[in-house]
């Protein structure tokens, strides 16, 4: 009898034992925790710089990256670089545009649609650098439709590079403020 009792009481120490240690060992769900300063609380994401000749890619980008931070909940986010208590700057210094595929008759159906970027996040209240990256690269690939005749469909191609520009514009958003907020 004593040593079924001993058994058992042994049985739950472990269990208890074994939900203490993992009640605090500090895992979050990715998106919910912050690494940043407790001080930071406003952020400023202004426009960034387009070193490039594609028109309008700096606002889609910048457009993006607000609105993640916006929805991650925990931050103010304003597209000023003053009265703010940390700053993401960033430069879009290339975005091209390659053919992937050709089709029969040589003509290019699909493209690579690659943009990169440097990106700085600074605290403003320490002067220090909390995260950075001088050569963030992403690329998407779309297909190019032809239209009658087997000819190529200005409209649609300016279209599905629209398309590929959002799809990458919605990645690097994600991952910027990921990289950011997580400490990645």
């Amino acid at each position: 009898m004593i040593s079924r009792w001993r058994t058992k009481t042994a049985w739950l120490t472990n269990l208890l034992l074994a939900t203490m240690a993992c009640s605090g060992c500090g895992y979050a769900l990715a998106g919910q925790g912050s690494f940043l300063p407790d001080h930071v609380q406003t952020i400023g994401v202004p426009l960034f710089e387009n070193t490039t000749t594609v028109f309008e890619v700096e606002q889609n980008l910048t457009r993006q990256v607000r609105s993640e931070f916006i929805g991650r909940g925990r931050l103010r986010v304003i597209a000023a670089d003053t009265g703010v208590d940390a700053v993401l700057d960033g430069t879009i210094s290339s975005v091209t545009i390659t053919p992937a595929t050709f089709d029969a008759q040589q003509q290019a159906s699909r493209y690579i649609f690659t943009l990169s970027a440097a990106l700085q996040f600074r605290d403003l209240v320490t002067g220090e650098i909390i995260w950075e990256n001088p050569a963030l690269t992403f690329s998407d690939e779309y297909e190019v439709a032809s239209g009658p005749g087997g000819q190529l469909d200005a409209s649609t191609f300016f279209g599905q590079q629209s398309n590929a520009m959002e799809r990458v514009a919605r990645d690097f958003a994600r991952t910027v403020v990921s990289s950011i907020l997580e400490a990645f």
